[in-house]
């Protein structure tokens, strides 16, 4: 029969129990991983501005930037001339061999459809304009 000491029953503890600590930190992680998932919305939803109810703003001094308008129906216009989906990436070629690399505007009404917004990137990207902007109000 072995004897134990008291000594060995009256030592205190020195090691730290860890597993509470871990357990609320993992609570708290599934708890922000969640709220994360419903703040956040999913996909693209830019807004982008409503031509029609900003008020007319002053004509401003030509840039060399190239201007791209986009309203409501979907038509298209760089830099003032009219064009349309099939023959925006010709267009924005050509404006680019006259102009060359410059910015691009893209002003777009709130109404317009996304579909031609991506194809005018698109034409953009493939022309070799990289510097593209939403002009918002």
């Amino acid at each position: 029969m072995s004897m134990v000491s008291s000594q060995q029953d009256d030592a205190v503890m020195a090691e730290i129990n860890i597993t509470p600590f871990t357990d609320v930190l993992l609570v708290l992680l599934i708890i922000f991983m969640i709220l994360a998932a419903l703040v956040a919305p999913p996909g693209f939803e830019k807004q982008l501005p409503d031509s029609n109810s900003a008020p007319p703003q002053q004509p401003q001094k030509k840039t060399d930037n190239i201007e791209v308008l986009v309203n409501e129906t979907g038509v298209i216009y760089i830099d003032g001339k009219r064009t349309d989906v099939a023959h925006i990436y010709t267009d924005m070629q050509d404006v680019k061999n006259r102009k060359g690399n410059k910015h691009v505007s893209l002003t777009a009404d709130v109404k317009a459809p996304y579909g031609t917004i991506i194809r005018i990137l698109d034409a953009a990207k493939i022309a070799g304009l990289e510097d593209v902007g939403f002009v918002t109000s």
